[in-house]
Parts: C-alpha cells; sequence; structure tokens
C-alpha cells in the first residue's frame, strides 16, 4: 500500500509540477479564471476532508481499544464526509458545464477540472477502501491486536486529504 500511496504522490506531484510551469507562463490567464471559482465550496470540502480524516483516526484508536462496533461507526462517519465532498464536488462541476465550460476552453480550466476530477476519483476510491474496512470491522475480521487493514485504509484516506490540501490553495487561492 505505501508504494501505492507513494505512486500516487508522485503523480500528483507532477500534475502540480505542471500546473505551476503553465502557471507561470499564463499569470493573467490564471488569476482571471481562478477568480470564476467557488472558493467557499473548495474551503467546505477542505474542512469536510480533514473532518472525514479526523473520523478514520477515531477509527483506528477505536479498533487499537478493541472497540471495533465504534471503528465501524467512525468509518460510516468518514464516509459521509467523503459523499458530501463528492456532492459538493458534482455541484461545482455542475455549475462549470452549465457554463459550457470544458477541458478545451482554455489552460487554467484543462487543468483544474482535471487535477480535481483526478482527485474526485480517488475521494471515490478511498470510499470504497473504507466501506470495505468498515465491512470487514463488522464482520470481526479486525481487534485490538490484528487491525492493519484498518491502518491501510485510513492511510490511503489520509493520502487522499494531503493532496486536496496541496490542491486547494493552489488552484482556488494562491494568486
Amino acid at each position: 500500500m505505501w508504494i501505492f500511496i507513494l505512486a500516487e504522490l508522485l503523480v500528483f506531484a507532477i500534475f502540480f509540477a505542471s500546473y505551476a510551469f503553465a502557471r507561470s507562463y499564463n499569470v493573467e490567464l490564471f488569476n482571471e479564471y481562478q477568480q470564476t471559482l467557488n472558493r467557499d465550496i473548495g474551503a467546505a470540502n477542505t474542512v469536510i476532508l480533514i473532518t472525514g480524516s479526523l473520523f478514520v483516526v477515531l477509527a483506528v484508536r477505536a479498533i487499537r481499544d478493541g472497540k471495533v462496533m465504534l471503528c465501524r461507526n467512525w468509518l460510516l462517519a468518514a464516509l459521509g464526509m467523503g459523499s458530501l465532498f463528492l456532492t459538493l464536488k458534482i455541484i461545482e462541476f455542475a455549475d462549470k458545464f452549465g457554463q459550457g465550460i470544458s477541458l478545451s476552453t482554455n489552460s487554467f480550466y484543462m487543468f483544474y477540472l482535471s487535477l480535481t476530477f483526478f482527485h474526485f476519483m480517488h475521494v471515490i476510491l478511498g470510499m470504497v477502501i473504507l466501506a470495505a474496512v468498515a465491512w470487514k470491522a463488522q464482520q470481526g475480521a479486525y481487534c485490538m491486536i490484528n487491525y492493519t487493514g484498518v491502518e491501510t485504509g485510513a492511510s490511503y484516506w489520509h493520502m487522499v486529504d494531503l493532496v486536496w490540501i496541496v490542491l486547494f490553495p493552489l488552484v482556488y487561492v494562491i494568486r
């Protein structure tokens, strides 16, 4: 899992470096179209993902303490945060697509849509992983001495959160 997480972080790092390089050649364009993004939704999504990560930490703590159902409940709460994140991103995407914006509109929107959709897909994968871990926890697969699966799922979720913590200021805020 760590090799997979590091590979994913490398892909995002290349994406972020490409964004920064393209932005350096089109500062005015990037600044202008960055203003069309909904920073309130972006900020809300940041709080939502950080809250989801807190719930995942509490799930790991619960399983270490032998509280299997509490672990499952915290994982379900994290899934709720993931669902809320996806809902807000869908609202954002619908707004942009409704305005006729696409990958070919300009280089800013190409990066915005590509980066945020790529992250969106990672949130979905993270939710699938957390759902599988929650299901296995409910089935009794984890306990206070065998919780590696919970920690592994938590590690992936934290990677998704970390990427957003870089993506949000890079794309929505930094001018």
